[in-house]
């Protein structure tokens, strides 16, 4: 079994008033784009949301994920993953940011980590700099109670064995952070 965490609690600063789970990609807003993608793999979809959030709420409102509020959002992306130190299952954490993934990369990790469920799958760009999504082995998911700040899960990966899954291209490093970012991607992607 996998369980996918959606971190999408951030506020999105860099995008200077706008928010960037909320930009189109792919005829959908882009956390709905990802919401949907995690359930192609799997029921068990997690989702955190700073609290409150109507607006990202609003466009996850008929798809069945588990939303997940998070009081504490300010004080980084540990504040997510905390969130899901309880799951007993493998845990895939897929950014809400990143629309070059597809379904066939996340099919290609899962099969993956099913061939090594005791290590940390991480995918990588095709030339192989480390990426997202990452998949947690069901054991080290506890670990995530411990983290701080907006490191993420850094400190874990560096203390345990990591397998790199390379992905086409830069899908596994392309993630749109600013208003910059995402007009670069739309102009590449209708390219």
């Amino acid at each position: 079994m996998l369980t996918i965490l959606i971190p999408a609690a951030g506020s999105a600063t860099r995008m200077r008033g706008g928010d960037k789970l909320l930009e189109l990609a792919h005829g959908q807003p882009m956390l709905r784009h990802q919401a949907s993608l995690a359930l192609q793999i799997t029921p068990h979809v997690l989702i955190t949301l700073r609290d409150p959030d109507p607006a990202r709420q609003a466009v996850l409102q008929d798809l069945a994920v588990t939303l997940i509020p998070i009081a504490d959002a300010a004080t980084g992306m540990s504040a997510s993953l905390r969130q899901a130190s309880q799951i007993r299952t493998a845990l895939m954490i897929l950014p809400a940011d990143m629309p070059d993934l597809t379904l066939a990369d996340l099919v290609a990790l899962t099969a993956a980590q099913a061939q090594a469920p005791d290590t940390i799958l991480r995918a990588a760009s095709a030339d192989g700099a480390p990426g997202h999504p990452v998949i947690l082995p069901a054991a080290l998911v506890p670990k995530l109670a411990d983290l701080q700040g907006d490191e993420g899960a850094r400190s874990l990966l560096r203390k345990h064995e990591v397998r790199l899954l390379p992905l086409p291209g830069l899908h596994a490093i392309t993630d749109l952070d600013t208003p910059e970012d995402w007009l670069a991607w739309r102009h590449g992607a209708q390219a």
